[in-house]
């Protein structure tokens, strides 16, 4: 029986096992880097008095520190592999103006982990990069409706609306555009697969995924407690 039934088995393997050793790649340089980079001893000695920890947990808890935005980046990435591998859509690889298409559904977009990835200042650019994406008539995607994909939203809520950033340069939020659209990950999902649950059912499916490629397998309790994350992040 497969994980999922909107997305193939060797697909959802090989997204996986890419993050998995990005995240132990990541890991290993940081280990690295504690003994090239000057940390700061006091605060290390009042995270380790206030927090409870031994010095030990410290260094764990400074890793994960230090490895975690570079993590989220490459979720990002794994995302954008996952949703690229559904049918009828292309993933366009990282390096790329935009990140995946469907070309019998007119849809184009830019996939990041969360809502805060791109700067607020940036965002105005990337209004403008899907913008001329299509509406340009030079363009290949001219009467696409393109979606900025934040898969963790800044609220718990589900989106799908017009894109109207600030331009702090204008004093004035870009126009609403109804073909430059701003989409929470649960939402995209659901656009991508049909399926109203498709984000849930993939986190759902992840514990076991990640079990039966590294063999570390996940208590139920823990498995409650990251449901409750995800529940906390969609608002369900």
């Amino acid at each position: 029986m497969p994980y999922l039934y909107w997305i193939n088995d060797e697909s959802l393997i090989l997204a996986t096992q890419g993050l998995l050793e990005k995240a132990v790649a990541i890991k290993d340089q940081a280990e690295k880097n504690m003994n090239k980079n000057v940390l700061d001893p006091f605060s290390s000695l009042f995270q380790m008095g206030g927090f409870g920890l031994n010095y030990e947990e410290w260094r764990i808890s400074e890793i994960t520190r230090q490895t975690q935005k570079s993590l989220q980046n490459h979720v990002g990435d794994f995302h954008q592999n996952i949703l690229g591998s559904v049918a009828g859509w292309e993933n366009k690889r990282t390096g790329n103006v935009i990140d995946l298409v469907n070309a019998d559904r007119k849809i184009v977009a830019e996939v990041k982990n969360k809502h805060n990835t791109v700067k607020g200042s940036d965002l105005v650019g990337l209004y403008d990069t899907l913008g001329n994406a299509v509406n340009q008539k030079v363009s290949v995607y001219n009467g696409y409706t393109s979606y900025y994909v934040t898969i963790i939203p800044s609220k718990a809520v589900r989106i799908n609306k017009p894109f109207t950033p600030s331009d702090n340069k204008k004093g004035q939020k870009r126009a609403a555009d109804e073909n430059i659209r701003v989409i929470d990950g649960a939402s995209f999902y659901e656009l991508v697969t049909g399926d109203l649950n498709a984000l849930r059912d993939l986190f759902s499916v992840m514990p076991q995924v990640i079990a039966d490629i590294t063999g570390k397998k996940f208590a139920d309790g823990e498995v409650g407690l990251l449901t409750s994350l995800f529940n906390g992040a969609y608002g369900e």
